[in-house]
C-alpha cells in the first residue's frame, strides 16, 4: 500500500517530549514572575528602602531565563529523541520479524525479554501468531501432498489396467472394467471427502436449528446394515440435543462416527452406543464403541488428515483413507464446538462432541 511520506515515530515523540519540557519550563518561569517579580516595588529604593527593584531583577532574570529555556529545548530534543529510541526499540524488532515473515520466513521470534510490559505482550501475541501460521502452512503443506499421494494413487491403477488391457487385448473386459469402477469410486469419494473437509474448513454455510438426536437416529437406521454385517450392536439412545449448523455437515459428522466406531470394532459380538443429551447452553453427542486397546500416543493423531494407524487401517471394502475423522473435526471446530478422543480401558474408543446448543 502507497503512503505519502511523513515524520517518524520516534521523530513525533522526540517533538513530544521536546515541547512538554519547554512548556513546563515556561510555566515555571511564568510562576516566578507572577508569585515573586511582580511584588518587588518598581522604584529606585527596591524592597524595603534597598536595591535592586524590579527593572534591575528583571534585567538580570531575564538572560539566564533565556539560556534556560534554550538550555531545556536542546536538552528535551536530544534526551527526547534518545528515550524514544529506547521506548521504540522493541517496535522495531517486531517490525523487523513482521518484514521477515511477510517475505516467507515464518520460523523466526521476537523473543522479546525483560518484564512484561505493553510491547512485550506484543512481540509475545505476535510469537504466538507466527507459530500458529507456521503450523497451519505446514500442515496445509502436508495436507496438499498427502491428498496429491492419494489421489496418485488411483489414477495409477487405472493407468496400470488400462495398459494391460491395451497390451492384452484377449483379456476378461469384465474383470477390468469392474476393478476400474471400483478404482474410480474410491478416487471419487476421496475427491468428495476433500471438497467437505474443504467446505468445512471456510465455514461458509446457513445455520439452522437442528436436533442432534434426531440425526444420530438417522445415522443409526442409515448405518444398521453395515452394523448387522459385522456382528455389532448398535443403539441409539438419549434426549434432544439442539443445536445451530448445517443440517448436512451434522449428518455427515455423526455418519462418520458411528460408521468408524462400526469398521474400527471387534470381529463380532461388538457394540457401538450413540448418545445424546443437553446440558445448559450446550448438546453433547457421544459415540462409544468396542474393539482393540488403542495406544495413548495413537489417539491425538486420528484427527489429523491421512493419518492412520496401523491398528486402525482396513483392508476390506471400507479401507479408509484417513478422512473421516479429520472431517469431523473440521465440522466440530466450524461450528464452535470441541472434540473428544478417549480410549476405553478394555479397548475402544469414546468420542464426545460438544455444541452450543439453541433455546
Amino acid at each position: 500500500m502507497h503512503r505519502r511520506p511523513g515524520l517518524s515515530a520516534r521523530l513525533k515523540l522526540t517533538l513530544s517530549y521536546a515541547g512538554f519540557l519547554a512548556v513546563a519550563g515556561a510555566l515555571l518561569l511564568a510562576v516566578v514572575w507572577m508569585y515573586l517579580l511582580r511584588y518587588v516595588p518598581d522604584n529606585s529604593q527596591g524592597l524595603l528602602g534597598t536595591s535592586p527593584n524590579r527593572y534591575l531583577l528583571v534585567r538580570t532574570f531575564a538572560p539566564a531565563a533565556a539560556v534556560a529555556m534554550a538550555f531545556l529545548l536542546v536538552f528535551g530534543l536530544v534526551g527526547g529523541w534518545i528515550l524514544a529510541g529506547r521506548m521504540l526499540a522493541p517496535l522495531t524488532r517486531i517490525s523487523a520479524a513482521a518484514r521477515m515473515a511477510g517475505n516467507g520466513s515464518l520460523s523466526h521470534r521476537v523473543r522479546m525479554e525483560g518484564r512484561q510490559d505493553e510491547f512485550r505482550e506484543l512481540a509475545d501475541t505476535f510469537d504466538t501468531m507466527l507459530e500458529q501460521l507456521e503450523s497451519h502452512v505446514a500442515e496445509q503443506q502436508r495436507f496438499a501432498a498427502n491428498a496429491s499421494h492419494e489421489l496418485r494413487t488411483p489414477l495409477a491403477i487405472s493407468q496400470t489396467l488400462l495398459d494391460v488391457a491395451r497390451k492384452d487385448p484377449a483379456r476378461d473386459r469384465g474383470e477390468l472394467i469392474e476393478r476400474l469402477y471400483s478404482v474410480n469410486t474410491r478416487a471419487i469419494g476421496l475427491t468428495e471427502a476433500l471438497l467437505l473437509l474443504s467446505r468445512s474448513d471456510r465455514g461458509n454455510f446457513t445455520r439452522e436449528s437442528v436436533d442432534l438426536s434426531l440425526v444420530a437416529e438417522e445415522a443409526a437406521e442409515t448405518l444398521l446394515p453395515l452394523a448387522e454385517q459385522r456382528g455389532i450392536t448398535l443403539d441409539a439412545t438419549g434426549g434432544a440435543a439442539p443445536v445451530g449448523g448445517s443440517p448436512e455437515l451434522l449428518l455427515r459428522m455423526v455418519m462418520n462416527l458411528v460408521q468408524n466406531a462400526i469398521v474400527h470394532n471387534l470381529p463380532a459380538g461388538g457394540t457401538v452406543t450413540v448418545h445424546t443429551e443437553a446440558h445448559g447452553d450446550t448438546s453433547v453427542l457421544r459415540v462409544e464403541n468396542t474393539g482393540h486397546r488403542l495406544p495413548p500416543e495413537l489417539v491425538p493423531t486420528l484427527t489429523e488428515p491421512f493419518q492412520r494407524g496401523t491398528e486402525r487401517v482396513r483392508t476390506d471394502e471400507h479401507a479408509g483413507v484417513g478422512l473421516g475423522l479429520a472431517i469431523v473435526h473440521s465440522i466440530v471446530r466450524a461450528h464452535d464446538g470441541t472434540l473428544d478422543l478417549v480410549p476405553r480401558p478394555a479397548g475402544g474408543l469414546l468420542v464426545t462432541v460438544r455444541l452450543p446448543g439453541t433455546p
